[in-house]
């Protein structure tokens, strides 16, 4: 009766955590450290450069947060610090999209670097995982092998 309980109570707490695993981990990843910003930033930079890539746009989010929420009367601030950079890499795009012309959607790649008031010492990177429920064979192993260089990159990111 006792492991009857137990179980029940394992299960019912997976049930608990279940949507929030789902809801956070379905379509962004995000991993922390604590750092300094332009230092992953940096970091992420190089990582896509090493692999070949150029950098085709970089966003300043927060800056743009600040400004334009100053003109409409919200003030509340989302980040310290929080950009994007975009960039692309032709075999994989190519992969992608050859295997299915609506994956044009997950183009450009982007990495998301940003840091909250809450906590201005961690640092966190972020990226969408291309995701394409009910696609073919090709386009999984392509969004597949995409997602593992933004992971990769992630994780340098953050060395």
């Amino acid at each position: 009766m006792k492991r009857l309980n137990l179980f029940f109570t394992g299960l019912v707490g997976l049930m608990l955590l279940a949507p929030a695993a789902f809801a956070s981990g379905d379509y962004i990843v995000v991993m922390s450290k604590k750092a300094k910003f332009d230092d992953v930033r940096e970091s992420a930079v190089m990582a896509i450069e090493n692999r070949g890539m150029k950098i085709d746009h970089q966003s300043y989010i927060a800056d743009m947060l600040a400004r334009t929420g100053r003109d409409i009367g919200l003030t509340r601030q989302v980040y310290l610090r929080g950009d994007q950079i975009q960039f692309c890499k032709a075999d994989l795009s190519r992969a992608m999209m050859e295997a299915d012309p609506r994956n044009i959607a997950f183009c450009p790649f982007i990495v998301n670097i940003y840091v909250t008031p809450d906590k201005p010492d961690v640092v966190n990177v972020a990226y969408r995982k291309p995701l394409a429920p009910g696609a073919g064979k090709a386009s999984r192993k392509a969004l597949a092998d995409i997602e593992k260089m933004l992971n990769e990159i992630a994780h340098e990111a953050l060395q």
